[in-house]
């Protein structure tokens, strides 16, 4: 058919209507994009600290520490002031987060391979040196409803045979070591720059993941190092924190404040990679911490690390200093910016929460300790009464011990002297006032409530130990491999 137009203008008006179309084509495509992200479920970010403090963040009221991009990450989202670890120490925390169940009923009650007094008053019992296989994880689910996974970093729940690939994870790396390579190392061997710090290297794992798997949804874990002793921090930031006026209170190590700094750094690192992937607004953002802050190596070596006040005690104890830590989730449009709450919650229901949050209750195979917070961080709907456990039948900064929370009122069993202790929270949040002796039907009913969870969940407690030196009674000595 011949054109009713001259030559060129029959080229312009074939120019002009492919523009046209091709707009339309695009624009439609844009359109389907919008509508994929909205549709598609959310991804899921679970940044775990190693070791860090309630206070240890600016906006849990720390002054010396800086921590712009997780105290953004609260002002965009909800900040926990009453968060829970399972467990003062970190492999049976990190269990808990997993498997959503309570390091005592899965028997993972210290941290591998755990500490060892055989001259002490008691014989604590033997642990699972490893995630049991039987428990199903988070990863698991998330993978089975066609999540991809990836964990980076600090693992501590087993090795060949229990590794993140054995329990849920497609795309991983191991570290362990120190701070600074070549003095860390990974499985699966990475190569990696001389003098690279830590910190730096698992968030740009974890980049890669994120920009590898951005057009499907993911579940990344990455349970950092730091802040774990050995203090170790790049030199240009430790000058920043020795020039930096200190407060009249605390440690204010500026090693450790460096360390601290690093893992915001990582935050940001990660925030902004979601901001330039454009997922931010459909991933939900966790962070969270395996146990309360450390003092001082357990044995009494080495310098003093930071401070919990005004909570008691420091990593190892089940004090709240040992157990209590900061809890922020973000996930714009769906979290109200600037919310708070008190209520009680702990690591046990990180894994149901996440389930709910993501619509994959239905891949869940198995019931769990722990409970869904989604409508409470959702709705800010309030949570059923509970009591919190917490069972530790091992030395370290501490007797072994057990646990309850409830209310406002928490008690502490010393199994090695019998001693009960009862606090107020409310009123004393540094457990100074010991309330067993002015309220020992309270203290009573508390314990009998503690013996009973103890017996539904099977925890295995300490015995005589008829080896018993008290001469010898604190020294430390290497676990025998079983």
């Amino acid at each position: 058919m011949r054109s009713l137009l001259p030559g060129k203008w029959s080229w312009s008006l074939f120019v002009a209507l492919s523009l046209f179309v091709s707009h339309l084509l695009v624009s439609d495509s844009l359109f389907a994009q919008d509508d994929q992200k909205q549709t598609a479920p959310p991804n899921v970010i679970l940044f775990l600290a190693d070791d860090m403090g309630w206070r240890d963040l600016a906006c849990y009221g720390n002054e010396f520490h800086e921590t712009p991009n997780i105290d953004q990450l609260a002002a965009d989202g909800i900040r926990f002031t009453d968060a829970y670890a399972a467990c003062p120490v970190c492999s049976p925390t990190r269990a808990s987060i997993l498997t959503g169940n309570y390091p005592a009923t899965i028997n993972l009650t210290d941290f591998i391979p755990g500490h060892y007094r055989p001259f002490a008053k008691l014989t604590v019992p033997e642990f699972n040196q490893q995630l049991p296989d039987t428990q199903e994880t988070l990863a698991e689910i998330m993978k089975s409803a066609n999540y991809q996974t990836g964990s980076f970093g600090k693992w501590h729940l087993g090795g060949q045979g229990s590794l993140p690939p054995d329990h849920g994870f497609t795309d991983w790396v191991v570290s362990g070591g120190r701070h600074f390579y070549p003095n860390f190392r990974t499985n699966p061997g990475r190569k990696i720059e001389d003098g690279t710090y830590l910190a730096d290297f698992l968030t740009s794992e974890a980049e890669r993941f994120l920009e590898e798997n951005q057009d499907r949804p993911f579940f990344l874990y990455l349970p950092h190092y730091a802040v774990h002793i050995p203090l170790e921090a790049k030199k240009e930031l430790i000058k920043k924190y020795e020039d930096k006026q200190k407060p009249a209170y605390g440690v204010n190590n500026p090693i450790y404040a460096a360390m601290v700094e690093h893992l915001d750094q990582s935050v940001g690192r990660l925030t902004q990679k979601l901001e330039e992937l454009d997922l931010a607004e459909n991933t939900i953002f966790i962070f969270y911490s395996d146990n309360g802050g450390l003092f001082k190596r357990f044995d009494g070596n080495g310098p003093d690390v930071m401070s919990n006040e005004p909570l008691r005690a420091e990593k190892g104890t089940l004090y709240e200093g040992g157990v209590r830590v900061p809890f922020i989730v973000r996930w714009p449009g769906k979290v109200q910016a600037g919310t708070e709450s008190a209520a009680p919650v702990c690591s046990v229901d990180l894994l149901p929460t996440i389930v709910e949050m993501t619509g994959q209750s239905n891949q869940q195979k198995k019931q769990t300790d722990g409970v869904s917070l989604a409508s409470l961080i959702l709705k800010q709907e309030p949570l059923a009464e509970r009591s919190l456990y917490w069972h530790y039948p091992h030395y370290h900064h501490c007797d072994p011990s057990g646990s309850i929370r409830s209310g406002r009122y928490k008690l502490i069993e010393d199994f090695q002297e019998g001693r009960l202790e009862l606090y107020d929270l409310e009123t004393d949040l540094g457990e100074i006032h010991n309330l067993a002796e002015e309220k020992p039907e309270l203290a009573a009913t508390m314990q009998q409530q503690l013996a009973d969870w103890r017996a539904i969940v099977g925890a295995n407690m300490p015995v005589k130990n008829p080896g018993w030196n008290p001469k010898r009674a604190e020294e430390w000595h290497r676990r025998p491999r079983k």
